[in-house]
């Protein structure tokens, strides 16, 4: 049988039935785990004692029971009949437990207004909802009673206590019911949640404001969301409250249980407003010596190890090695087997080598050449290397002593890799006695080596006397000299070698069959520095004495008037080459090259500090390879007077010390800015050599894409780097401070001058390692310049930007794969690297992959992803991006190819207007603009700026008098 209460309507009384059948289906229900009650007035045995007023009962509680004959209580109110109805309801304090947004859940039946006998026009369909924050205490209500203010009518303290209620919503019923409802016995439940925050106080009150509609109210639920107590990957999160803003996710660090550590970070998780944990990072893994078996750490086992967390599982302890305890991580090598600490824990235990096999000797008068072959037993491992001993065998059998420091060893004596070697400068007409030794990673731990010696016997040839000095010209000087006295067999030819005086270190050889020499290609006015030797089937003889002469200087009297020839002949041929490279630009042709053939007989080898170089080819040479550094340094690079040189401002700090600008005024040359790195003072001779390492390197090139050193000043204190001075500084924030400022074509102009430097280090044979936005300085003109030549030291210092391997430490962001995997850095490498500056300079110097983890971007990259195009981005440019960002590296371009491609997106401008994707703004392509004329494929409108674009703008005046005025005229220029 049902129950019923009475709604008192004005002066009528209308009926309403709550039926427990209804009510009934609001049962006990399973909470989520994320959510966490604070109010369920379900969940109330006996009244819930809530304040209504006014005080005369216009809210009323209802106490029913459900099917199961629990006490459930409701709160009614029906004053439809009467104006001006304003009945609040306020819950009990509503403690928050330190939630700072909770959720309100209201189950509510409401009376159709137009159902209600009689037409009641006052009667409304929604009520309001309101809360109150406070921290108890005095502002508390007591035993569920408002309290009236002294000297206050009801309705002024009534007023004043409303007046703190925030209103939170207007609540509307999605379905209201009927008089025929109620006879059908229909029970129609509506349900509402509203959040509230962010919450500051302790706690707070609800409050139910009716305004005059047939309400009631089933059942109110208010509840926090909490991201529950969470185990992944052997990292436990506590119980997290959600921030107090709705799209807050608070970031919560786990703790690594049962026997495990962090792998590379701690392991974080996100709580969101909603309870859910969202966006794991990193994780927890079982410490060495445990591996994980069903989400636990369990220990190695007897004869299994683990050392690194990157591995999974206990391994099998390697080949001669056994683990005799659980939990092992490492494996104890067998008796006679032994690991050196860089040894992987995999790898097996292994021993010395055995002794170099076949050694035989080949002697070319005071040098001989050895050889072998590799030992039998190279001990299981693959860094096999070999020492050499020398001893000379005394006369009158007195023994044998060890060979001079004069003795020298090509490559070297020790450590070497292959299996032979050149010993040169040794004493004519001795016995020698060669030591041939073995050796692994392990040899030291060991007690014995294998050895193995080779005896002979070494003749010379007498060497040439005197050295005569002929005629001499500005460029050449004419030499001769007489036979030896003795020349042990028939002399077959001589060797002539030469170098600048003080340049020892680079030197030339030619060879000659006669007893002269005329010797071209030399400077004026300089000093040369000859010597002379003879080869018979024994092979050569010992170099002469140095002899020193000096070739003429530039002009002389009788070649006055043919230096002024010269110069007629100098001009046309400049104008004649200013043509022939005008077409080439103008039409457009591919790049390409030739190599002219060398006669073999006037073939000449030029030494540089032990590295042989050939005419025409230049090559970079490694200031390591240089037993003194200091040697390495003055030679490339000019030692500058400090008087020279004045620090005007400090425009930066270098790892070394301050970095300054100023002006540099070299005698008979004009002033000019320059950037200034100075050593900082107390200083050790290892920071010293480290900081000129640089300009060792920087001194090599000589290119308009790369910065230009000046000099150095190593003879008085500050040590100091000069360099030319770059006005707009770093690439990287020059673009950020000119954010969309630039045209695509500039754009494309400064990619194209990097391109250009990076082509001439390639061809030089100089990787850079650290090609990036941050490395490529940047001058008045927009020319972009190469720099930073010191990788290992400069990325000590910038933990952020680069992943520890190994061998040291790359910039992850612009590395190529296998450089970070394998560290093969190569011109393939750079131009990876090359792609991600591209990627820089178009997106206005956007950090690449944005707030990446190192970790993420070398994942993401193995799993094929690259970056987006930049907005704006032509589609030509972002389709060579991914040219360079290929996986294997023999199918990226090389920087000619690069240079050439550019070049052909500025002669055709056209081929900048498909973009990969647009921001819709106003747009800044050059093409654009209207300064392409004709089908000169060119961006300049006149010939003179043509020529100051190509650095020739000192020829405007010829052009215009040969009547070449225009960009047509000059396409159409010939040889003649």
């Amino acid at each position: 049988m049902p129950s019923r209460s009475l709604w008192s309507c004005g002066g009528a009384r209308l009926v309403a039935w709550t039926w427990v059948w209804s009510v009934a289906l609001l049962g006990a229900r399973s909470i989520p785990a994320n959510e966490v009650n604070l109010l369920d007035s379900r969940a109330v045995m006996v009244d819930l004692g809530w304040v209504a007023y006014p005080k005369n009962g216009y809210w009323e509680e209802i106490g029913e029971v459900d099917e199961n004959y629990a006490p459930i209580h409701t709160y009614q109110v029906c004053r439809v009949m009467e104006q001006n109805q304003n009945n609040w309801l306020h819950t009990n304090w509503i403690l928050t437990e330190g939630a700072q947004r909770v959720f309100i859940e209201l189950k509510f039946t409401l009376r159709d207004c137009n159902s209600l006998p009689g037409g009641v026009g006052t009667c409304k369909e929604t009520f309001n909802m309101y809360y109150y924050e406070t921290d108890g205490g005095e502002d508390e209500m007591e035993e569920g009673e408002m309290r009236d203010g002294p000297g206050m009518t009801e309705e002024e303290d009534r007023a004043m206590k409303e007046s703190r209620y925030i209103k939170i919503d207007t609540i509307a019923a999605d379905e209201s019911f009927t008089e025929l409802d109620l006879g059908d016995r229909v029970m129609k439940l509506n349900t509402e949640v509203r959040d509230l925050g962010p919450l500051t106080r302790k706690g707070f009150y609800l409050a139910f404001q009716d305004l005059g509609a047939c309400i009631a109210l089933v059942s109110v639920r208010v509840f926090y969301k909490r991201c529950p107590f969470f185990v992944k990957s052997l990292a436990e999160f506590p119980d997290t409250i959600p921030g107090s803003e709705a799209s807050q996710l608070v970031e919560v660090v786990g703790h690594c249980v049962n026997n495990s550590l962090p792998l590379y970070e701690p392991p974080r998780m996100h709580c969101s407003t909603e309870g859910e944990w969202l966006v794991p990072i990193g994780k927890c893994v079982c410490q060495p010596g445990f591996e994980e078996i069903s989400g636990f750490c369990q220990v190695c086992s007897v004869g299994f190890y683990r050392s690194l967390l990157e591995s999974l599982t206990c391994s099998k302890c390697p080949p001669h090695s056994v683990a005799r305890q659980t939990g092992a991580t490492s494996c104890t090598c067998e008796d006679g087997y032994y690991k050196i600490d860089s040894d992987p824990s995999n790898m097996a235990c292994t021993r010395p080598p055995s002794a170099p096999r076949n050694a035989i000797s080949n002697v070319n008068e005071t040098s001989v050449f050895l050889e072998w072959s590799v030992p039998t037993e190279t001990g299981g491992r693959k860094d096999v290397r070999y020492n050499i001993l020398c001893r000379q065998v005394l006369p009158e059998g007195r023994g044998l002593e060890e060979c001079g420091p004069n003795v020298r060893f090509l490559p070297r004596r020790v450590g070497l890799s292959n299996t032979s070697v050149m010993v040169a400068d040794l004493q004519s007409h001795t016995n020698y006695s060669f030591l041939l030794e073995a050796v692994n990673g392990v040899s030291e731990l060991a007690r014995e080596h294998a050895k193995q010696y080779v005896s002979l016997n070494v003749t010379t040839n007498q060497a040439v006397s005197v050295v005569r000095k002929g005629h001499t010209e500005k460029s050449s000087i004419a030499l001769s000299w007489a036979e030896p006295d003795r020349p042990n067999g028939i002399i077959l030819e001589y060797e002539i070698k030469y170098f600048e005086k003080e340049q020892d270190s680079s030197y030339t050889i030619i060879k000659s069959k006669e007893t002269e020499m005329v010797v071209e290609g030399l400077k004026p006015s300089s000093v040369y520095i000859f010597q002379v030797r003879a080869r018979t089937s024994a092979g050569y003889g010992a170099f002469s004495r140095r002899f020193e002469f000096q070739t003429s200087p530039y002009l002389t009297a009788t070649s006055e008037r043919a230096q002024a020839s010269i110069v007629a002949v100098a001009v046309t041929l400049a104008l004649v080459l200013l043509a022939v490279v005008a077409g080439f630009l103008l039409s457009g042709r591919r790049c390409g090259y030739s190599k002219a053939k060398q006669d073999p007989e006037e073939e000449k080898m030029h030494f540089h500090n032990g590295h042989i170089k050939f005419p025409g080819v230049r090559t970079y040479i490694d200031p390591l390879t240089y037993e003194d550094p200091n040697q390495a340094v003055h030679e490339f690079a000019q030692e500058i007077d400090v008087s020279f040189i004045s620090i005007e401002r400090i425009i930066g700090a270098g790892e070394f010390g301050e970095v300054c600008s100023g002006p540099l005024r070299l005698p008979g040359k004009r002033e000019i800015q320059v950037a200034i790195k100075t050593l900082k003072a107390g200083y050790t001779e290892q920071q010293r050599r480290d900081f000129l390492w640089e300009a060792s390197i920087m001194g090599q090139f000589n290119h308009p894409n790369i910065i230009r050193l000046e000099g150095v000043v190593t003879k008085s204190k500050p040590v100091m780097i000069i360099t030319e001075y770059m006005e707009n500084g770093s690439l990287d924030t020059f673009l950020k401070k000119n954010d969309g400022q630039f045209t695509v074509i500039q754009l494309v102009g400064m990619l194209r001058g990097i391109a250009s430097g990076m082509r001439y280090l390639s061809d030089m044979g100089y990787v850079h390692r650290d090609l990036a936005a941050r490395n490529i300085l940047v001058n008045s003109n927009l020319v972009c310049k190469v720099s930073d030549f010191g990788l290992s030291r400069v990325l000590e210092d910038d933990p952020e930007a680069v992943y520890t391997t190994r061998g040291g430490k790359i910039p992850i962001r612009w590395t190529a794969p296998e450089a970070i995997a394998y560290r093969k850095f190569t011109s393939a490498s750079d131009v990876w690297s090359y792609g991600i500056v591209m990627w820089e300079v178009m997106s206005y110097g956007e950090r690449p992959y944005w707030e990446m983890s190192n970790q993420d971007v070398i994942k993401a990259i193995e799993e094929s992803y690259r970056l987006p195009g930049p907005m704006d981005c032509p589609e030509a440019l972002y389709h060579l991006m991914m040219d360079c960002w290929q996986r294997e590296r023999s199918n990226r371009p090389k920087f000619d190819e690069i240079v050439c491609l550019l070049d052909k997106l500025i002669r055709n401008p056209s081929s900048l207007k498909k973009l990969v994707n647009s921001s819709h703004r106003v747009s800044n392509l050059l093409v654009e603009h209207a300064n392409v004329q004709g089908d000169c494929n060119t961006l300049s409108q006149t010939v003179g700026e043509w020529l100051d674009s190509i650095k020739m703008g000192r020829y405007t005046e010829l052009f215009m008098e040969g009547g070449y005025s225009s960009l047509e005229t000059v396409a159409q220029m010939t040889s003649e």
